[in-house]
């Protein structure tokens, strides 16, 4: 066990528990029983462990009335992020359904692949948006470095430009970063917001999509008018429409086989939603690179694979072969939800508030953080079923499962329990009425 990676986690759950400005030590040992528990099934089964030390009422109290200083904590996760040569980010939304629950305000109406409602993969809950920095290793490991709430009536592609300036002012200058985003993200608006700021973005386009290059230099005509904005027209469905491309890269790869990559730069699209949209002017143009990536097949999938097409902006130009590697390590992310709810429970607890939620998901976030910590030196605990792996290709599941052997170890920084004797409860003949009902918010078109 090398003493360093010892004392890393220990310097991380110091610096988590001065994060915490109110109920902190109840805060901090939920936390280490979502480390050491096994599948959460409820929040008043993780007061059963060893290394909660209070009782359920405090582990209410601390989602209720507890408070986290968020800014600081994401300086600590900054601090704490792995160390990679090429600084490449993935931003994702993810739902927490709250489907039944008409008493929690601030619910949204979202898209949910596995659950619906009225025949319809639409359930209402709440919306998170993650930022975790990805690694180019083959394994379901990311650094969650960030997360936050998106309000019904809020923009996402806002929020992310958000969080990312956010990141950028935590993090040490150097390079140019590359952030990822999956379809759903409008690539136009994300441009011209972070135009002055020194990033990249990498946004999946839809397949029929129709950009424009620039038009011809204008000549003057007795009849006058107004200057043509768009030149040639170019169809992603159409390939009669492309030129011939600006960059083009092919490589062999070990599980795409021939991967064929494209680029065609200076294009723009013709933008429906933008500032000016109602006050007779003219259309911002937004410029970009569009990329064409064509592999020849997909591991472990019998079907023919279809074509994948991304839009590029940013400073300098792209590494075709950077993209798509990029793209393809994007979905690490979702293994990283999926742990954190499947595993960690992030969405298991049934709170009422969207505060209490907010808390527990950085309780989450923080955990998967000292898993991430711990991974360099715990020994891999396996049941008989399970395939040996060597110490560089353990799983989030199997690094929780040794760690939680390992935590009186480790020490915690939280002070013990005081007793305070019982409480006398709630007063003989009181009722607490009826909770306020809240609808789900639908935006507008």
């Amino acid at each position: 066990m090398p003493a360093y990676d010892l004392a890393c986690l220990r310097a991380f759950r110091t610096a988590l528990r001065d994060c915490f400005d109110r109920r902190a030590d109840a805060l901090f040992e939920l936390g280490d029983a979502l480390l050491a528990g096994d599948t959460v099934t409820s929040l008043p089964h993780l007061s059963l462990h060893a290394a909660h030390r209070r009782g359920w009422g405090s582990l209410y109290d601390a989602l209720s009335a507890g408070r986290i200083d968020v800014p600081v904590l994401r300086t600590v996760l900054s601090q704490y992020a792995a160390s990679q040569s090429q600084r490449v980010y993935a931003v994702d939304l993810s739902v927490w359904p709250r489907c039944d629950a008409e008493a929690s305000p601030e619910r949204g109406f979202y898209y949910h692949p596995s659950r619906h409602s009225a025949g319809q993969p639409i359930v209402a809950g709440w919306a998170y948006q993650w930022l975790a920095q990805l690694s180019f290793t083959r394994d379901s490991w990311t650094t969650p470095l960030d997360v936050r709430r998106i309000h019904p009536r809020e923009n996402a592609n806002m929020m992310a430009v958000e969080q990312i300036r956010g990141l950028e002012s935590r993090r040490p200058a150097g390079g140019v970063p590359l952030f990822v985003f999956d379809a759903g993200y409008a690539s136009a608006q994300l441009t011209q917001a972070l135009i002055a700021t020194p990033v990249a973005i990498l946004v999946r386009l839809r397949a029929d999509r129709c950009f424009y290059a620039d038009p011809p230099p204008a000549t003057p005509s007795p009849k006058g008018g107004r200057p043509r904005t768009h030149g040639a027209k170019f169809s992603c469905t159409d390939p009669a429409t492309w030129p011939s491309p600006t960059a083009e890269h092919v490589v062999a790869d070990e599980q795409y086989g021939r991967v064929h990559v494209r680029a065609w730069s200076g294009l723009h699209p013709k933008q429906q939603a933008h500032p000016g949209r109602g006050t007779r002017k003219p259309r911002p143009i937004v410029r970009g690179t569009v990329v064409l990536v064509e592999v020849s097949r997909l591991p472990a999938r019998p079907y023919s694979p279809q074509v994948l097409w991304l839009w590029w902006a940013g400073p300098g130009t792209p590494d075709l072969d950077l993209l798509w590697r990029a793209y393809v390590r994007r979905f690490d992310l979702e293994h990283t939800l999926r742990f954190c709810k499947q595993s960690l429970g992030w969405t298991t607890p049934r709170v009422r508030h969207p505060e209490q939620a907010d808390r527990w998901t950085w309780l989450v976030m923080a955990a998967y953080t000292q898993l991430r910590l711990a991974r360099s030196w715990v020994a891999d605990r396996r049941l008989p079923w399970d395939r040996p792996l060597a110490q560089s290709k353990l799983t989030p599941s199997r690094v929780r499962r040794a760690l939680s052997a390992h935590l009186p170890m480790v020490g915690t920084p939280a002070s013990a329990p005081k007793p305070c004797g019982r409480s006398p409860g709630r007063p003989k003949g009181s009722r607490s009425g009826r909770a306020m009902r809240y609808p789900a918010l639908k935006k507008a078109a």
